[in-house]
């Protein structure tokens, strides 16, 4: 008799997480966004601004990889740098008009998204999938 093998969480979420950026990206496409551009905006309030680092760690990416997301974004208009009024040493990133308006239809989009990626789960299964996918990220980031 053999054994029922267990579930290959890892390779699953990893294909999971491929297929998840595919229909991110392919779903701002026609807005002229990337899934990590627009995660980029999100972490930018409408009124006042973020830090590289807020965004560095919002997005759970290094630092130089954050950084060049922000130039992109900058050379297109949607986000602009200022001193931070707090600390003038400190620069914010803030949103330009253009980025608010694009930050605004990729929501839209992301709830759509959203919703698709949730159709045909109860409540319930929804909460179990993001409990363990917080603990995944817990896991890299070292929390128990």
């Amino acid at each position: 008799m053999s054994k029922a093998r267990a579930p290959r969480f890892l390779h699953l979420l990893t294909r999971a997480a491929r297929a998840a950026q595919n229909v991110a990206d392919a779903g701002l496409a026609d807005i002229g966004l990337t899934s990590a551009q627009s995660g980029v905006l999100f972490l930018i309030p409408n009124e006042g601004g973020a830090s590289v680092n807020a965004v560095s760690e919002g997005l759970g990416l290094a630092q130089s990889a954050a950084s060049v997301l922000v130039q992109r974004l900058e050379q297109a208009g949607l986000i602009e740098r200022e001193t931070d009024p707090n600390d003038r040493r400190a620069v914010l990133l803030t949103l330009t008009t253009r980025g608010r308006a694009l930050r605004a239809k990729a929501v839209e989009r992301a709830q759509r998204m959203n919703c698709a990626a949730a159709r045909g789960f109860s409540s319930e299964e929804q909460a179990i999938v993001a409990r363990w996918l917080q603990h995944m990220i817990d896991l890299k980031e070292g929390s128990p």
